[in-house]
């Protein structure tokens, strides 16, 4: 058969999810409901990458150093590939610039204007004070250098005077050289003075002369820079603003190894110190030149920061840093401009995720802020990136309870994912749909690269499908299990060296899974062959009835056949479900109970009280009870105690009731009959063993082939009920009887035996009230 390229089944889940891709708004995000194992992502994720295909590819994002203030690095939007050029043209730039401008200053020309600078900045200051000296000399003082500075002190043959030598002078001649080394030391002062402004000229000069090498040095490279990058404007103001700041930082490119980078971009060099050629690179966020289209991205884990990026910190001498080379995008980075796919109940087990989700689509930007900050954590240096402009549809994936919850409890809900798109768990059992089943089960053993599936394997596992479906007129469209079956079919074919999947591999692959999960079942039944658990599939009993519910263990269920009593006696119209009353039965156990009774009170002797007391139990539970369908069988068992009429025992009644005694569909019938005729099997099968169903569940019958061979060779029955008077006919043998033009049901019927017994009941309560008041006075 030929692949199959349309997705069967779900024509309403495509309608949502083309409408809620297709509309332009917002707000019209889309929520993919439906139970898990329907195919819901892939068919989600095909549909995206269709219409992804025939979108613009998004440009790419990247976050540069902002110059004028470095905690706000700025967001750059490049057509898509241009980021990651501009990223290589700018990480060779630093790398160029690592090597020119160091070899700029080690030149032989910068190194001899440098040293001739500092030689004219020496030489000024040696020329003033050799003229103060000179002037000093010939007024008889010298100029002395000391450890603490520059002095002045009388001379004598050219040096100067010891202090005692000095005090040997005349008074006169002590006053000369006195007043000589007062005007001499106003001289030196002003020099004095001088030396910071002639020291901060050189610096002047210097620093002009490393501005002029590093330009000569950066400048051609960042031109070639420029004409890589002429058609984008905001390249080229960028590329001014990088030339700007690498000449006025060209003194930082003087530090040792200032010219070196970590190999993993860290913001140090091999000193500790932030390097002065970081903040030049460019910190490519998405790149999208290798898309075909819009992004489609599925976040696995989203967890807030990966959801909304993150600022990433190193440590340094115990402290926390970071840059902006640090900043990692986050899912909603990479498809914006496209499509995100999140699993909804992964998103909100993640703390905050989904109201940091819910808050940047409501503000229609990316802005990256972690938990800590959020909480007041943390308090190490951190960066706010400019915001990113959002433009992208998110698709959730969860199931349908989940939708109702955030629809019912959440108000932003509504208003952010208006489109819901609901996978259908079945299609109608038509020859078109088992048609492109078939070519569904071909397409999957293809893509899988399993055997081939003969036509007869083909049927069994449609066979399945409706059996999946609990319905002979649907097939369920479950692709996890539809695959899992067809891998274990494949496995066992595989086993016997087949070299295609017949219908024995399927059927043995079902067969295996059921061995592996049946243990419980099997213990239980055979607790009901050996007595242990007291079951009666022969014989007739009065108040007793086989009845049937359905245990689910893990993906696993099968029946669980139980014996049901009914006891009943004169008393005040209650009708006690011993179950509730132990608090074993849940509350739709309870409802079929007071269902009974109130068909009870309006069928039987409506002009007498119900002076009746009944109690009614599972045999030998000793588990939670839930569900109504049972109640059938419940009342069949009060009806029969009531008649005392004995019920065969070699039928299980299952099916729930209504007021007007009409019996009703229930969950789990091809299990439940399995089950029975399983117990009945190992006992014995006799031919008048069965089992009563609802008339509306025939459509549901999709039983194993050996019910089906049993029930066609007569060996076993399965009887389709619309009212409790069918059904109590089949089980008595007695007709249940109609009322005639009197009012009176049929002598002889079990309806007429049941309102006498009622009526008589509702006598023995006016006898037993008069005798009281008789007593009394």
């Amino acid at each position: 058969l030929a692949d199959l390229d349309a997705i069967i089944g779900q024509d309403r889940a495509l309608s949502a999810l083309s409408f809620g891709i297709g509309i332009a708004q917002d707000t019209y995000n889309v929520y993919a409901l439906g139970s898990a194992g329907l195919g819901k992502h892939t068919v989600v994720r095909a549909l995206l990458d269709q219409h992804a295909a025939s979108r613009p590819v998004p440009p790419d994002a990247c976050y540069l150093y902002n110059f004028d203030e470095p905690h706000k690095p700025r967001a750059l939007f490049l057509p898509a590939g241009r980021g990651a050029e501009l990223r290589r043209a700018m990480d060779q730039l630093v790398e160029d610039l690592g090597a020119a401008i160091p070899a700029a200053f080690e030149s032989e020309d910068f190194r001899t204007r440098k040293e001739a600078l500092e030689e004219q900045a020496k030489q000024r200051q040696d020329d003033a004070f050799t003229h103060l000296a000179e002037e000093a000399e010939s007024q008889g003082v010298v100029l002395v250098r000391t450890p603490v500075g520059v002095a002045l002190a009388p001379a004598r043959g050219g040096h100067a005077m010891a202090p005692e030598d000095f005090e040997k002078l005349a008074p006169a001649e002590q006053k000369k050289y006195q007043d000589a080394i007062e005007t001499l030391q106003v001289r030196l002062q002003d020099i004095i003075k001088q030396l910071p402004k002639w020291e901060q000229e050189t610096r002047i000069k210097v620093r002009d002369l490393i501005r002029e090498a590093t330009t000569h040095a950066a400048q051609h490279l960042i031109s070639a820079l420029r004409t890589d990058f002429a058609d984008l404007p905001e390249i080229i103001a960028y590329l001014d603003r990088v030339e700007r700041d690498v000449i006025a930082s060209a003194a930082e490119f003087l530090r040792p190894h200032g010219q070196e980078i970590q190999p993993q971009g860290a913001p140090a060099d091999e000193a500790g110190a932030p390097s002065p050629f970081q903040r030049y690179k460019v910190n490519l966020l998405v790149d999208n030149g290798g898309l075909p289209g819009a992004p489609v991205v599925y976040e696995d884990h989203p967890t807030l920061d990966n959801l909304l990026g993150r600022v990433e910190h190193i440590s340094r001498f115990g402290a926390l840093i970071t840059d902006f080379t640090l900043i990692k995008a986050g899912a909603l980075h990479r498809a914006n401009g496209g499509y995100l796919i999140l699993d909804a109940r992964r998103l909100l087990m993640q703390p905050y995720a989904w109201d940091g989700l819910k808050r940047i689509l409501r503000s229609g930007e990316i802005r990256i802020e972690s938990i800590g900050q959020m909480l007041s954590l943390v308090s190490t240096v951190s960066l706010d990136p400019e915001p990113i402009k959002l433009e992208v549809k998110v698709v959730l994936i969860g199931d349908r309870q989940l939708y109702y919850l955030l629809s019912a409890l959440d108000p932003d809900f509504s208003d952010l994912f208006k489109v819901p798109a609901d996978f259908g768990e079945d299609i109608d059992r038509t020859d078109s749909n088992v048609q492109s089943y078939a070519r569904l089960i071909a397409t999957m053993a293809r893509r899988d690269d399993l055997r081939p599936l003969d036509a007869v394997a083909v049927a069994r596992v449609i066979e399945h499908a409706a059996r999946l479906a609990e319905d002979g007129e649907k097939l369920s469209i479950h692709r996890r299990v539809l695959t899992d079956l067809l891998r274990e079919a494949d496995y066992w074919a595989g086993q016997g060296h087949a070299k295609a999947i017949g219908v024995e591999h399927v059927q043995q692959a079902l067969d295996a899974r059921i061995y592996r999960a049946d243990w419980v079942r099997e213990r239980a039944y055979e607790q009901i062959r050996h007595g242990t658990i007291l079951m009666d599939v022969a014989g007739e009993r009065v108040g007793q009835v086989n009845g049937l519910a359905v245990s689910q263990l893990g993906g696993f269920s099968f029946a669980r056949p139980s014996r049901i009593t009914a006891r009943t006696r004169l008393g005040r119209g209650r009708v006690v479900d011993i179950e509730r009353e132990v608090e074993l039965g849940g509350p739709l156990h309870s409802k079929g109970m007071l269902i009974l009774q109130g068909f009870l009170a309006a069928r039987f002797a409506p002009d007498s009280p119900l002076s009746l007391a009944a109690s009614l139990v599972f045999e030998q539970s000793y588990g939670g009870i839930d569900g109504d369908s049972a109640s059938s069988a419940e009342l069949y068992a009060l009806l029969s105690s009531l008649a005392d009429v004995p019920i065969r025992q070699s039928l299980a009644v299952t099916g729930s009731v209504n007021q007007l005694g009409q019996v009703q569909a229930i969950g789990g019938v091809n299990e439940k009959i399995e089950g029975y005729f399983d117990v009945c099997r190992q006992i014995g099968l006799t031919g008048d063993q069965g089992v009563l169903i609802p008339e509306s569940n025939t459509r549901h019958l999709m039983l194993r082939q050996d019910v089906v061979d049993a029930v066609a060779d007569g060996r076993f029955q399965v009887y389709p009920i619309a009212s409790i008077d069918q059904g109590i006919e089949i089980l008595t043998g007695h007709p249940a009887g109609d009322r005639d033009a009197d009012g009176q049901f049929t002598d002889g019927t079990i309806n007429r035996l049941v309102e006498d017994r009622l009526i008589g009941f509702a006598r023995a309560a006016r006898s037993f009230a008069a005798q009281g008041r008789d007593e009394t006075s």
